[in-house]
């Protein structure tokens, strides 16, 4: 299957799009401008210069990187329908393989951010309550908040999703009408369309860098927003972007309204969106904003499974568990993830007590994120042979933007900022081991080809009643590319360690494409009706489901009449379910005494370390531990490639001189 996969354009379509796409820049009004107050100089909170200006940044920063960027160019560079910085990376990877540390560091920016979205936009929300109950004690209403947004994810939120769409209609509505209800007494402000006013903001006032970084909160959900791609479908979240991106700037120029005509109020503790609420309102205005939050954070944490689900299949993450509680397609949870993400949200919540102090940690890293997909999108640019005189203007222009918001928000890293760069690091650390330690263990893979011979000794084994019987099908995961190739680790479990008698033999081959829905296989008979190859090509959306995708396979070759698959036991023949037993092998080497450089070494033993403490073989196939066999298996001297053979021998001859 290698159809695009399309999602249709409609109301409903368009609906649904505000409610998942735009959560996050959705709830952004929230502490933007406040951020902007907070790092104005004192005594010059509503100086109408300084306020028409940083409107303007606002107004002109949704324009190039959200508009511009994403939802005009970034968003053509689908995947077969799909979206998000390993969508692009999976673009790209056959022509630049050394792309992946671009792809890994810009996907785990994407990650450490979205575990301060949560615990931000949710206590913003919060905070609100202060203007109409001061004694509300916000830091325990927060957490209780986030604890149910997570705790809620096993049980999936599929049937939630048109609901959150018609909600954030609602949101967006509300923010659009109380940002008219300002805006209508003070049409000047409509002076912020014009850059000039962006342009002397940055030059005239003081500590203008710091205020960039606030600045950049209004854009932060545009990453998000080309992750959601494949969910809601390219028409569906342009046409909703403009109804989305009008009540944005509306709300926000409200607000700049507000501040100019009411300076007694402002100070730096005031937050611009709910104080210019008619009082009758405000509660109303605090809830409705709290479902907002949890929406977003929502989407975050959904957005975060589905990059680690992209991550496995392209082999920068370990395989962890996933599991599918709703018959949505694409819809997925990841335990570990979602628990992991429950304790920093938490700790972030208890460590830093306030949105404003959470402000400062926020956007640091999404900056990076930005720019490898900056860099990514210029690689594909190559790639789809767009001339040059287009390509490399265009990414310099955003690469040179988004800079300035790095630096910008550099100011922020010792105040916070250094939480989600320490947690973007460790992530990058664990894909760089996983990525480089698999290849270090396949650069030590030695293969034997399967002859007559090879396919004679088992057809031998099959028949010597002396050896017992293993299953009745047994099922061997392999790796080799060529179909007449085996590991030699294959032959080792299968002759030496254990001899494996069984009636029908499978050898595996699990391949994922850079076509996130492909599925197809071919199958490889070496003897008829005992000895197979199966090669199965699975998109890097569908994941890792090798005995479903297996039984799926045989199931097909038994009606073609290929394979028998009901059991041999003749006690067994007249049992109701006559389908014979499987048994998958997953066979691992040990390395012992292999000499490799310090550098392999350390990349090497990080990758054990990280397996250890996330995955099993198992997992890593996604097979029913209950039929799976793990077997460890030496790697011997024999098994020594060609150049360590040599290496070995030249330190011998020098020992023997010595």
């Amino acid at each position: 299957m290698k159809e695009k996969h399309k999602v249709p354009f409609g109301p409903i379509g368009v609906i649904m799009a505000i409610g998942i796409v735009f959560g996050d820049i959705g709830t952004s009004p929230l502490y933007v401008m406040r951020a902007i107050i907070n790092s104005l100089p004192a005594g010059e909170l509503a100086r109408p210069d300084y306020i028409l200006g940083a409107v303007s940044c606002v107004i002109w920063t949704l324009t190039i990187q959200t508009t511009l960027k994403y939802v005009i160019i970034t968003l053509r560079a689908d995947n077969k329908g799909e979206g998000g910085i390993l969508s692009l990376y999976a673009l790209i990877r056959q022509r630049y393989r050394w792309a992946y540390i671009i792809a890994a560091l810009g996907a785990a920016t994407l990650l450490a951010d979205g575990v301060i979205t949560p615990a931000m936009t949710v206590m913003s929300a919060v905070e609100g309550l202060n203007v109409i109950a001061p004694h509300i004690p916000v830091i325990p209403v927060t957490i209780a908040i986030v604890l149910g947004v997570f705790l809620i994810q096993p049980f999936g939120t599929g049937s939630l999703g048109r609901f959150f769409g018609i909600f954030m209609v609602g949101w967006f509505t509300m923010m659009a009408v109380m940002g008219m209800s300002q805006l209508v007494g003070d049409l000047s402000v409509l002076k912020a369309f014009s850059p000039y006013y962006a342009v002397n903001f940055l030059i005239e006032v003081p500590q203008a860098m710091i205020i960039l970084g606030a600045i950049f909160l209004c854009t932060t959900g545009a990453e998000a927003l080309y992750s959601d791609l494949g969910h809601c479908g390219l028409k569906n979240i342009r046409v909703s972007w403009v109804y989305v991106k009008a009540a944005l700037i509306i709300n926000y120029l409200g607000q700049a309204a507000w501040i100019i005509n009411s300076p007694q109020l402002v100070s730096h503790d005031i937050n611009p969106f709910f104080a210019m609420m008619p009082e009758w309102f405000s509660f109303i205005g605090v809830m409705m904003a709290t479902l907002a939050a949890i929406i977003a954070s929502q989407a975050l944490i959904s957005g975060s499974f589905t990059v680690i689900s992209e991550a496995i299949s392209l082999n920068i993450w370990p395989n962890v568990k996933i599991k599918y509680p709703t018959k949505i397609k694409g819809q997925m949870y990841i335990p570990s993830i979602n628990y992991t993400l429950m304790i920093l949200c938490i700790l972030i919540i208890l460590m830093l007590q306030s949105s404003m102090h959470l402000e400062a940690a926020y956007g640091l890293a999404i900056t990076l994120s930005m720019l490898m997909t900056s860099i990514l999108l210029f690689l594909y640019f190559i790639k789809m042979k767009k001339p040059l005189w287009y390509s490399i203007p265009l990414t310099l222009f955003f690469v040179i933007i988004e800079l300035g918001f790095f630096f910008a928000n550099m100011q922020k890293f010792a105040h916070g900022g250094f939480v989600p760069i320490l947690m973007a690091g460790t992530l990058v650390l664990i894909m760089y081991s996983w990525y480089n330690g698999r290849r270090i263990k396949r650069s030590y893979t030695i293969y034997d080809q399967v002859d007559d011979h090879y396919i004679n000794q088992i057809v031998k084994m099959s028949e010597d009643t002396t050896i017992p019987k293993a299953a009745t099908h047994l099922v061997y995961i392999v790796k080799a590319n060529k179909k007449n190739f085996l590991e030699s680790k294959i032959a080792y479990s299968l002759f030496k360690r254990t001899p494996k008698r069984a009636d029908t033999y499978w050898f595996v081959r699990l391949r994922r494409t850079d076509q996130p829905y492909e599925f197809s296989y071919e199958t490889t008979v070496f003897v008829p009706g005992k000895i197979f190859r199966v090669d199965i090509h699975a998109g890097f959306k569908l994941g890792i489901h090798t005995d479903k995708y297996l039984t799926l396979i045989t199931n097909e070759l038994e009606k073609n009449g290929i394979v028998d698959l009901s059991s041999r036991y003749p006690s067994l023949q007249d049992a109701d379910d006559k389908r014979g037993d499987f048994k998958f092998m997953v066979v691992d080497r040990i390395f012992r005494n292999v000499h490799m450089n310090p550098s392999r070494q350390i990349i090497f033993g990080c990758y054990n370390l990280v397996k250890r403490l996330t995955t099993s073989d198992t997992q890593m196939y996604d097979i029913d531990p209950s039929l799976a066999v793990v077997e460890t298996v030496p790697l011997k001297e024999s098994d020594h490639t060609e150049e360590q053979l040599r290496e070995l021998l030249e330190q011998s001859k020098s020992e023997a001189v010595e």
